[in-house]
């Protein structure tokens, strides 16, 4: 059986594409979950007219992230922590604390989307990778000073 992939499937295809698929496959998992149309001269115009639209609202996701960067560009982040000798911290400054200062800054940022390979351990300035899009990151700078 063809259908008419609705949205971008590992190993199966992506959005638009028309693909051959068993009929049970397509009728018992691919149709009721709104994954796929069956294949026919409606269904392909409706799927070009939502290709169009997921295309301006990807363009629109894009045009607001870049924007978010522009103005996360001037953020810097400062954190008053105790430290020992040699500046190791007592604790550690994480994802979950950079999003919770940014917030109060008036920047919602997911935890998850900050690149942060490990806790800061150490006192210093770091530069921190945030991904806003997959198409567009922004960096923003941390602050780790002894209190």
């Amino acid at each position: 059986m063809k259908v008419i992939l609705r949205a971008d499937i590992d190993r199966l295809g992506k959005l638009g594409e028309v693909v051959k698929v068993a009929p049970g496959y397509a009728r018992n998992y691919l149709i009721p979950k709104n994954l796929a149309y069956p294949t026919s001269g409606g269904n392909l115009k409706r799927i070009e007219f939502e290709k169009r639209r997921a295309t301006q609202q990807v363009a629109r996701e894009v045009e607001e992230a870049r924007k978010l960067a522009k103005k996360m560009k001037d953020l810097s982040l400062t954190f008053q922590v105790k430290a020992g000798e040699e500046e190791k911290l007592y604790g550690s400054v994480n994802s979950a604390d950079i999003s919770e200062e940014a917030a109060k800054q008036g920047f919602e940022i997911d935890r998850r989307k900050i690149l942060l390979e490990e806790p800061i351990k150490q006192l210093g300035v770091y530069t921190i990778q945030v991904r806003l899009h997959p198409e567009v990151n922004a960096e923003l700078k941390v602050w780790v000073v002894k209190e």
